[in-house]
């Protein structure tokens, strides 16, 4: 082939370069071009045939060709790889003024009381208390008799307390009144000084519009040589104003009667805190604990002694968010839910408060 015949050929595979409107196209004049059996490869595969003193010049001509070839391909390449970009990106362009379409992650519903407890465990982790958990179904000496109840205590009969079937090993089991027992287990399992919250279920023969017979309900213990009545009282103070999110919170504290502490209180709070100023609502149950509970779990009362509180955290959500009627918290009605529940992503920190 002559040096014109080389400068034809390469001209005509330019022109088809530049023709080439899309990627597949131009792959196919490569293939027809500089593929195994394409146009410049019959070349390179002629200058074997070349007798020996034109084999160099037509060598050098063929690679000219080739390199031509290659050159425009890769140019074309990159021109017709950024109209593709540029056509994408304008059929693929999202409209910002569209709704947001709601996913289950937007949808779905934290229960209150779900959310009162992650409250609740971070104000008291923030005053150094672990949580401890324990069995819903008790037995009568951890529920009542190491707490001190006496046999004749109106708790501790059937129309208070929910008792299984007589297995005939024992008194029968229980579920429990409190989550007491879970304080009881943690003194006889762990030596002072002891510091916990204790959250779960519990069980009571009740209903009404503030009473349902499974509720929520969370106790705190605290056990060492030296904790008195004001650090109680300096303890409750502290979580009602981080719970309800005000500056300062008038308490009362009531003197009250209950089998495992001595002296014991009910404590009050001004309904300021919650938006109805000049009424007192009780919140929770404390004291300093019963020496014979601290015997019961095999401390000595005349070296250790604390104290300890319960309160219901259905009580404390109804509350804090509004909520009128208690059995509504566990009615499964989806409507409830969308009204008083909290996004998944609302997570409540003691810098942030409550969220939702």
């Amino acid at each position: 082939m002559s040096t014109s015949e080389f400068g034809q050929l390469e001209v005509q595979i330019l022109k088809d370069i530049a023709a080439a409107a899309d990627v597949s196209s131009l792959d196919a004049v490569r293939v027809a071009a500089l593929g195994k059996s394409g146009s410049v490869s019959a070349l390179t595969a002629g200058i074997a045939k070349q007798p020996a003193d034109q084999k160099k010049a037509y060598g050098a001509a063929v690679n000219a060709v080739k390199t031509a070839v290659q050159s425009a391909i890769d140019a074309r390449k990159a021109v017709l790889d950024a109209a593709a970009v540029d056509a994408r990106l304008a059929s693929e362009r999202a409209d910002v003024t569209l709704p947001v379409r709601v996913g289950p992650l937007a949808e779905g519903r934290i229960h209150p009381v779900s959310q009162v407890f992650d409250e609740v465990a971070e104000i008291f982790a923030d005053m150094g208390f672990s949580v401890a958990e324990g069995p819903d179904i008790e037995t009568d000496d951890l529920n009542f008799t190491r707490l001190n109840i006496p046999p004749e205590h109106p708790a501790r009969q059937e129309h208070d307390t929910f008792y299984l079937s007589p297995t005939g090993e024992g008194p029968r089991m229980l579920l429990r009144t409190h989550t007491s027992p879970v304080q009881i287990r943690t003194m006889m399992s762990q030596k002072p000084p002891i510091r916990i919250i204790a959250p779960g279920r519990v069980y009571r023969c009740d209903s009404d519009q503030t009473h349902t017979p499974m509720f929520h309900q969370i106790e705190g213990l605290v056990i060492d040589e030296a904790t008195h009545m004001g650090h109680l009282k300096w303890c409750l103070e502290e979580f009602c104003k981080a719970f309800f999110e005000v500056d300062d919170v008038k308490m009362r504290f009531r003197a009250s009667h209950f089998p495992f502490t001595e002296p014991s209180m009910e404590v009050d709070i001004d309904a300021a805190a919650i938006g109805k100023p000049g009424r007192w609502l009780e919140i929770l149950g404390s004291g300093m604990v019963h020496p014979n509970v601290i015997r019961n779990c095999g401390l000595d009362p005349e070296k250790y002694q604390g104290f300890a509180f319960g309160m219901g955290l259905d009580r404390i959500a109804m509350l804090k968010y509004g909520i009128p009627d208690l059995r509504d918290m566990f009615s499964a009605d989806l409507r409830w839910m969308r009204h008083y529940g909290f996004s998944a992503l609302d997570l409540p920190t003691i810098a942030a408060g409550s969220a939702g």
